[in-house]
């Protein structure tokens, strides 16, 4: 397939990705999957989707986990809400994400991701021991399927993100790397964050986003590729001077708005192509 297949962030029937049919009028080769619901998530619905991916040409590189009840309204409630980390959802998720990696082994993905949540600064907390914990066993189980686990960046530091890492200690675990996240989330310059993190990013998000008035505090505005504070050609040079060359995924969440998401995405794909080119 060759260096930086351009891709996007698709959906069956959940999350905020477009609809495989939409993936193959803008032509992509490749599409990451946003989990489809419990009762979409059989072997007879594998088999259709893949005839489908097939028939179109298409490529699936990742498939990612997303749980009922999450919400991304504001950072506290990404906080109380999203991942393996809060305690009171913790064990139906954990048996969730492995039917997850069970359905992506039909579809042959050797990928699965998620966001784990915000991982507690304190490395000597209980809750920072679970979270150890369950990210390990939710990479041995992905490890017996023969998969990688990729986290998706935003809700830590670089440094945060290396440390959790190394204390996980299992070498099936990776980043999903968005640049964007780390701008919305007040986290940190990204590019600065992709040269730390480099050698374990084996997915990535193109998207776009603004810095907060108060960074960290609240949100960032996420915006079409090109016209956020990310810097896209830097992004690209960097990703080849960590020697990243898998998919270039572009995820833009306003699933709300299906025309304009279309056309935003078109545009991205246009801008990535240019960039593509220009550095290689």
């Amino acid at each position: 397939m060759g260096k930086w297949p351009l891709g996007v962030f698709a959906s069956i029937d959940a999350g905020l990705g477009v609809k495989l049919e939409v993936a193959k009028e803008l032509g992509v080769p490749t599409i990451q999957l946003h989990a489809p619901e419990k009762k979409s998530r059989t072997p007879q619905a594998a088999q259709a989707f893949l005839k489908k991916l097939k028939d179109y040409g298409i490529t699936l590189t990742a498939v990612f986990g997303g749980f009922a009840g999450e919400s991304y309204a504001d950072i506290p409630t990404v906080a109380r809400t999203v991942g393996l980390v809060p305690p009171e959802t913790r064990a139906a998720r954990t048996q969730e994400m492995k039917e997850i990696a069970d359905f992506a082994k039909v579809l042959s993905v050797k990928v699965v991701a998620l966001h784990l949540g915000f991982v507690p600064h304190d490395a000597k907390s209980q809750l920072y021991q679970e979270t150890l914990a369950v990210t390990r066993d939710v990479c041995d189980h992905c490890q017996k399927n023969g998969q990688a686990l990729h986290l998706e960046t935003g809700q830590e530091t670089a440094d945060a993100l290396l440390a959790f890492i190394g204390d996980v200690k299992r070498n099936n675990l990776f980043i999903n790397f968005d640049p964007a996240n780390m701008i919305l989330y007040g986290t940190g310059e990204p590019i600065a964050a992709l040269k730390k993190v480099g050698r374990y990013v084996k997915s990535v998000h193109c998207k776009d986003g603004k810095w907060a008035k108060n960074p960290g505090q609240e949100w960032g505005v996420e915006a079409p590729l090109g016209q956020g504070d990310v810097g896209m050609e830097n992004y690209l040079r960097t990703l080849k001077e960590v020697g990243y060359t898998g998919p270039l995924t572009i995820e833009r969440e306003i699933a709300q708005e299906p025309e304009r998401q279309k056309a935003e995405i078109g545009h991205a794909l246009r801008l990535l192509t240019e960039l593509k080119a220009k550095i290689g």
